[in-house]
């Protein structure tokens, strides 16, 4: 499968879907190769039901100003350039200014063949 995005822009954004049970979003996520781990922003997370506080798995996660600790919540389905996970476990830590609703990583395209081709704009994955 293969989707289009603007390679003049700083980030290849990616349209993302989150379903739970009493709600759904359309999100765009920023594709991160460089990031191990999906992020979704906390008020999204809060504004869908989800609970930061309920969470029961924390990782360590490095950033550009140190280690911190963050919780993970487990969403009921995440769909994404034509894939689709469920009870897929996500983070949630963005500062405000970030632009984006969160990243796409590499723990979503993993088992999977990611081409981004720069030239013609396109982001194919098999």
């Amino acid at each position: 499968m293969s989707f289009p995005f603007n390679p003049r822009q700083g980030l290849i954004l990616v349209e993302t879907e989150l379903e739970d049970p009493s709600a759904n979003a359309v999100l765009r996520l920023a594709l991160d190769t460089g990031a191990m781990m999906t992020l979704v922003s906390s008020s999204i997370l809060t504004a869908l039901g989800y609970d930061p506080t309920q969470a029961t798995q924390h990782v360590p996660m490095t950033t550009g100003s140190g280690i911190v600790t963050v919780p993970c919540l487990p969403l009921m389905r995440v769909r994404a350039l034509g894939l689709e996970r469920t009870n897929f476990p996500v983070c949630h830590t963005l500062p405000p200014t970030a632009g984006v609703d969160g990243l796409l990583g590499l723990d979503f395209l993993r088992g999977r063949s990611l081409k981004v081709d720069f030239i013609q704009g396109i982001v194919s994955i098999a």
